[in-house]
């Protein structure tokens, strides 16, 4: 099996309009039988997952940025590390990353034929748990690359949701649970507290659980689940505290009284997911942790492209994967500071599964212009749906064809000096990322993909 005849494979099996998942509409008992796949799979590979220490990270936003900022550290103390993260920007490769870097071509294609042969077993011996997904194949696929690569420590960060996902196959060292807000409430639920039922599924018994800061309802929901199974656990505000800004953060914990932080990954929200990254490592390797200058070092260099990612200058132009009403507030919170006194263009474009009214809302509340446009994404809402819904919230919108004919409107826009930012889903974000040169996806995964 060579690279391409890999991916080929995985898109196959792919599932709820190429979002690489088990259909989430048919039932928990249906869904349950994903995370048995996956463990079959895993089972005839040897448990590969068994053989590094693991921090498994669930939450609404900031548990892909979480994620990197551990890993970074743990890198920077001297550990190989495994990062798998959903979705991929560009390439399919971006989803196993080996210390800083994606999993090469070949291994890629290497540990895809494994993953295939044990599947070709698991379908002979158990038919009736039917054909393994997209995603709990490439997850059994990532768990495999990390073991063959003798990785000290795997960060894993959950799909969607967190009980039934195929990653919580995983026993790991740690356990954390970002900001949860309202997000996929069609499948998780439409309360708080059922959408923290799902999302503390990740919690096992006597793992420590880490969790940022929560509402009340999140919070207790979160508490009921680790007393029941015996977790420790640690919470924001309480076991530590973060201030301050990206540009100067204040990090005290058990690791100490640390001033004037600077983190690579702008935003208000980026110190609160630095907090709870040095959480979940002073319980992984609280030695390193007294090297203050090696962590401070770590989260200053902290790479996750497409999180308020500074893509072009003149006008500045960033670009953000928010993707729910919580996270777009956060956005324009960090914009308001940066745009203030100069011209802001706001391209859209977002899945229509999306509470697309409340983030327009958000919007909304800057003094700007909307530039609505939609990704090649199946899920994508049209421009014009978009532009319709922007009336509603008393926002002026120009409909596009596409993320190029949106830049170009919003240069076109911009004064000397603006600011453009481009967000509503990862999709949107990596399709201008190519289109201003940062980045390139396979012409053949993109064909696959949207075929």
């Amino acid at each position: 099996m060579n690279y391409q005849q890999a991916i080929e494979y995985i898109i196959d099996r792919d599932g709820y309009e190429r979002g690489f998942v088990a259909n989430p509409f048919s039932g928990d008992e249906v869904a349950a039988l994903g995370l048995k796949r996956t463990a079959g799979l895993l089972e005839r590979l040897g448990r590969p997952d068994r053989q590094f220490r693991i921090a498994h990270v669930a939450g609404t936003k900031g548990k892909g940025s979480t994620c990197a900022m551990i890993a970074a550290i743990a890198r920077a103390g001297g550990q190989k590390t495994g990062l798998y993260a959903t979705p991929h920007l560009h390439s399919f490769r971006e989803r196993i990353m080996l210390d800083d870097a994606p999993i090469s071509e070949a291994d890629f294609a290497r540990v895809a034929g494994e993953v295939a042969v044990a599947n070709e077993r698991l379908l002979a011996e158990r038919p009736e748990l039917g054909e393994p997904t997209a995603f709990e194949i490439v997850t059994a696929m990532a768990l495999l690359a990390f073991a063959k690569s003798d990785v000290d420590l795997a960060v894993v960060e959950v799909g969607l949701g967190g009980r039934l996902d195929a990653t919580n196959v995983v026993t790991p060292d740690v356990a954390a649970v970002s900001s949860i807000s309202l997000d996929h409430t069609a499948i998780l639920g439409g309360t708080l507290s059922e959408i923290a039922y799902e999302k503390g599924g990740i919690i096992k018994p006597g793992v420590p659980v880490v969790v940022s800061l929560q509402g009340a309802e999140v919070l207790a929901a979160l508490l009921e689940i680790a007393a029941e199974r015996g977790s420790p656990f640690s919470v924001a505000g309480r076991d530590w505290n973060t201030e301050g800004e990206s540009d100067g953060a204040h990090l005290s914990g058990p690791w100490g009284d640390w001033r004037e932080v600077q983190l690579s990954l702008a935003g208000r929200h980026q110190v609160e997911n630095a907090g709870l990254a040095l959480m979940v490592f002073w319980l992984l390797h609280p030695e390193l942790m007294r090297d203050e200058a090696l962590v401070r070092g770590a989260l200053s260099s902290v790479s996750w492209p497409g999180r308020f990612e500074l893509a072009a200058r003149e006008p500045d132009i960033y670009v953000d994967g928010a993707h729910n009403v919580d996270s777009i507030a956060r956005l324009m919170e960090t914009l308001e500071g940066i745009a203030r006194d100069r011209t802001l263009s706001v391209i859209f474009g977002a899945a229509r599964d999306k509470d697309l009214a409340g983030m327009l809302r958000e919007i909304a509340r800057l003094d700007g212009t909307l530039i609505a446009t939609a990704s090649h994404n199946p899920r994508a809402v049209d421009a014009e749906a978009l532009v319709e819904l922007a009336r509603d919230a008393s926002l002026a919108a120009h409909p596009t064809a596409d993320i190029d004919e949106a830049l170009a409107l919003a240069r076109s826009l911009s004064s000397p000096g603006g600011v453009v930012c481009v967000t509503g889903s990862l999709y949107v974000v990596a399709e201008a990322r190519e289109s201003l040169g940062l980045a390139e996806t396979p012409a053949f995964e993109r064909a696959l993909l949207y075929r």
